[in-house]
């Protein structure tokens, strides 16, 4: 499978380099262009190339991972998604810390509607970027992957994702249901859980 990454901050390089490990192709993608990203493509290997923007939202699947107040420039200008997976990986968090009122809108809703027929799956946003760096197979089980969508066969297609990055997806409906109860400040964010083996 090819994967386009839009945004390499710490949480786009740690899926990065999770991806490649199991054996996906990756497109690289960041707001400086791909000359930007030589030396990290060595790194990776030859399973990742750096791109366009653009030419990362082809991907068959593509994880959104930039920051909050960054994803409209982000995404301005793009094809129609046609139906492609985009993974959001956001919360609603500035910079400095600083939590975004969404008064009685999720953060999911307001990212798929930037994204036009594209199949939203929210993932990996209750986690901290270290936590994804690290080996998500513990002695005790795997680390635990929330995961929102509205589409079944998008949301599977994600799920067989993080099960063969080694973590362990845990469906929990819906992108507005589910993606309320993992976005920052709710129950669901910022936990380390494990699934026992």
């Amino acid at each position: 499978m090819t994967i386009g990454f839009i945004g390499l901050g710490h949480v786009g390089k740690a899926l990065a380099e999770k991806s490649v490990q199991v054996g996906n192709h990756v497109i690289l993608s960041n707001r400086r262009g791909p000359s930007s990203l030589t030396g990290y493509v060595a790194e990776l290997g030859p399973l990742a190339a750096a791109g366009t923007v653009a030419e990362a939202a082809q991907a068959e699947v593509v994880f959104l991972a930039v920051r909050w107040a960054n994803i409209g420039q982000a995404l301005q200008g793009l094809p129609p998604w046609e139906g492609r997976i985009v993974v959001d990986t956001n919360n609603a968090i500035l910079a400095d810390g600083t939590f975004v009122d969404l008064g009685e809108r999720t953060s999911s809703e307001l990212v798929a509607a930037q994204l036009p027929g594209a199949r939203v799956v929210k993932a990996f946003n209750s986690l901290f970027a270290a936590w994804m760096a690290d080996e998500p197979g513990q002695p005790a089980g795997r680390r635990v992957v929330f995961v929102s969508g509205d589409e079944a066969e998008a949301k599977h297609t994600v799920k067989e994702l993080i099960s063969a990055m080694g973590f362990a997806p845990i469906d929990l409906g819906g992108l507005v249901e589910g993606g309320r109860l993992q976005q920052a400040g709710e129950p669901l964010a910022a936990l380390n859980l494990l699934l026992t083996n």
